[in-house]
């Protein structure tokens, strides 16, 4: 009797849960690839339509930026660790969920042209953060393993900025009262959601040391 110490009854208990848990974890990886191309699929029909009608480019641009997101959702690596806190998934909802309620319309402030080249520049600024993450992208929260190579060594979240460049193309495209509150809500849960990740990467001692290096998130000189 003596030798069920407590140290080994836990273990005991533990182990048939470990089955359920690894399930939990698939389903919850495979809901949040489904949600996120249902997400791409409603904002390409909004998108397309657009373009259709007035063969404006700025909305396409982002289009394709968002494109780059499903793909390297669905290609993503297993993570190392995984912030799911629910304050943590509610910023990282906010920081995609205004982009479909983006509304296409509106006369530009500057001609499309314009607002197409800086839309252009943000989307080779997230294309260069994504293809440096490559299968180490992700949308909550999550140790991929470390990146610090290509645009990562000027600033820790290149892809965000060049989120917060074509969103401004977008919105002096179609400037709508609609489209600000939208994308100040969003970009706002961007910037919370980039402070949230680092929480998360901040106890790999490497990521640590990455930030003593590179000092800025989004922003150089200013966040």
């Amino acid at each position: 009797m003596a030798v069920l110490t407590p140290a080994y009854a836990p273990v005991a208990r533990a182990a048939p849960d470990a089955p359920s848990s690894a399930f939990r974890e698939r389903a919850s990886d495979f809901a949040g690839r489904a949600a996120i191309s249902a997400w791409f699929v409603v904002f390409a029909v909004q998108i397309g339509a657009e373009f259709v009608r007035t063969g404006h480019l700025t909305g396409l641009l982002l289009l394709v930026s968002e494109l780059l997101v499903v793909v390297l959702t669905v290609m993503r690596r297993p993570a190392i660790r995984v912030d799911r806190a629910w304050r943590t998934r509610i910023v990282a909802l906010a920081s995609m969920a205004g982009i479909p309620l983006l509304r296409p319309i509106g006369v530009g402030i500057v001609p499309d042209a314009a607002t197409a080249a800086v839309s252009a520049a943000g989307l080779l600024l997230i294309i260069a953060g994504k293809v440096a993450l490559g299968r180490s992208f992700g949308l909550m929260p999550a140790n991929r393993g470390i990146v610090c190579r290509g645009v990562y060594r000027v600033m820790r979240h290149p892809i965000y900025a060049g989120y917060l460049v074509t969103h401004a193309a977008f919105l002096v495209a179609h400037p709508l009262g609609w489209n600000l509150v939208v994308l100040l809500a969003s970009d706002t849960a961007l910037l919370v959601r980039a402070i949230c990740e680092e929480r998360t990467l901040a106890r790999d001692a490497d990521y640590a040391a990455y930030m003593t290096k590179v000092r800025w998130r989004v922003v150089p000189g200013v966040f």
